[in-house]
């Protein structure tokens, strides 16, 4: 290791990252040379749970220190990420989250706990969780329109679950731009509303692949339509929003990881290139693609200007669907 004299004090010098070898300090610390924390802010079996735990996997063999999934439930992802937000910025407290944390909280919320642009470090884009519209197989509906004409029908006798800030934006958009009354079912994680959903305490959900596509597969749950602007190749059948009732929509849930704000850039950049390197593999890209999360990565600065456009866009998503902030 170099070393800098003539009384210098320099607090972090990266020397590289090497699997099994962290980042080196000139106290010939490494980084990590401890446990590191993962906040998920969803529940164990959410896709953002097992997109996290896949992502500590990799973290845990490249850096040779174990890399804990910590699920903070609650608020829609504000518990987690506002104590990442407080956390030591020393890279041993990190966040694995999606759009919910950070692209809906100002068209959601009157009051949050944190800025989400000015209090993180975004470390890495990893990819998306695409979602769909789904109903209960008992109810006489094959189609969204079908949905919209049995809503009209039957005002305020369907309930929808939501376990995440997209299956409540979806569906009040879904209600203000069709005009139809379904009264909406809180829940705190997605599995939970699946399993509601399956045994017909709720009829309709917007769940994502993760914790939707099992049910599908055993014809549990009945898709009628996905919310992206292209249909989706695990359910190519399925039309989308835009091409049945709601031209124009196109609503992809992203996540990402963050570090407190002030991360030093050098924990920034080993954390980064590790994913960078993972995500480039065959292998793990089909364990995210099996799990339901669609890879993408992206780098810090890339993912930056990213988060940012995608709170304009959510926010205004969220004011198109008629939801006031509370």
């Amino acid at each position: 290791m170099m070393k800098l004299r003539h009384g210098i004090t320099i607090g972090v010098l990266l020397l590289g990252v090497w699997p099994g070898i962290g980042l080196r300090t000139l106290a010939d610390e490494a980084y990590p040379s401890r446990r590191v924390t993962i906040v998920a802010p969803f529940a164990p079996g959410s896709g953002t749970d097992t997109a996290t735990r896949i992502v500590a996997e990799i973290l845990r063999d490249a850096l040779g220190q174990p890399f804990v999934v910590e699920n903070r439930v609650g608020a829609n992802g504000l518990l987690a990420a506002s104590a990442v937000a407080r956390a030591n910025p020393d890279g041993y407290t990190l966040l694995l989250t999606t759009s919910s944390t950070h692209s809906v909280v100002y068209g959601l919320y009157k009051s949050v706990p944190y800025d989400p642009i000015k209090d993180f470090t975004p470390i890495a884009r990893i990819g998306s969780f695409p979602s769909f519209v789904a109903v209960n197989p008992s109810l006489p509906i094959h189609s969204i329109q079908e949905l919209v004409s049995y809503a009209k029908a039957n005002p305020g006798k369907l309930s929808y679950g939501t376990g995440n800030t997209t299956g409540q934006i979806v569906g009040e958009a879904i209600k203000n731009r069709m005009g139809i009354d379904i009264v909406q079912v809180n829940y705190r994680s997605n599995p939970a509303a699946v399993t509601d959903l399956v045994a017909g305490h709720i009829q309709m959900m917007v769940p994502d692949f993760t914790t939707g596509m099992p049910q599908v597969e055993t014809q549990k749950i009945r898709p009628l339509a996905v919310l992206t602007r292209e249909r989706n190749p695990r359910l190519p059948d399925v039309p989308t929003l835009d091409e049945t009732i709601m031209p124009g929509y196109d609503l992809l849930a992203w996540a990402g990881m963050f570090g407190p704000a002030n991360l030093p850039p050098q924990v920034t950049k080993a954390l980064a290139d590790v994913v960078e390197k993972a995500l480039s593999q065959p292998e793990i890209r089909e364990r995210f693609y099996s799990s339901g999360t669609e890879v993408y990565w992206s780098g810090p600065q890339e993912f930056d200007a990213f988060v940012k456009s995608e709170l304009l866009k959510w926010t205004a998503a969220i004011k198109e669907a008629g939801i006031e902030p509370q």
